[in-house]
């Protein structure tokens, strides 16, 4: 069984509704060749392992682009499969590999030009563990969002952010790059 943690932002999935000024709700959903999967309010998606075959059903769920977070020589990341799968199932497929125990901050800036493309939106983004997932999405929630850090980051907690030296990048990563 394949492990790990997958976050995806889908506008118009149906999901918890954020309430301005409240923390945004996680439910929980099954997908087939997804582990895991989750939803934050209406505009984001969590889930579990994603596998080249589950690219159809992400699509049926309303995504337009894959935001794939793993590096090329993780076990089981299949990155030229998992995008061919997306360009055939009508996705875009977006690789910016991220190593979650040697972060490198211009991936950041990377992925916060992708998930401000209008064309990437709604867009699935993942990895392996969830940990390179929740840290992106706390950097966008702070940075395109608004949020403050304490809310972002107990909502990257709950999508999966385990990793304090993870939580320590991405802290020091907003610290150098105010809004």
């Amino acid at each position: 069984m394949r492990q790990g943690v997958v976050f995806a932002i889908g506008v118009g999935l149906a999901g918890a509704a954020l309430v301005a000024g409240q923390a945004s709700q996680v439910t929980k959903d099954p997908v087939p060749g997804i582990l895991n999967f989750a939803r934050v309010e209406t505009t984001v998606a969590c889930a579990g392992a994603t596998t080249p075959d589950s690219m159809a059903a992400i699509k049926r769920l309303g995504f337009v682009s894959v935001i794939n977070l793993r590096l090329a020589t993780e076990a089981g990341a299949d990155v030229d499969a998992e995008a061919a799968a997306a360009r055939a199932a009508g996705l875009r497929h977006v690789h910016l590999p991220f190593n979650g125990a040697s972060p490198d901050q211009a991936v950041v800036d990377q992925f916060l030009v992708a998930i401000r493309e209008p064309m990437n939106l709604p867009a699935f983004i993942h990895c392996a563990t969830g940990n390179r997932a929740a840290a992106m999405w706390m950097v966008k929630r702070v940075k395109v969002d608004g949020w403050d850090v304490g809310k972002a980051g107990d909502e990257a907690a709950a999508l999966g952010l385990t990793s304090s030296p993870l939580k320590q990048f991405v802290l020091d990563y907003l610290l150098a790059h105010p809004r």
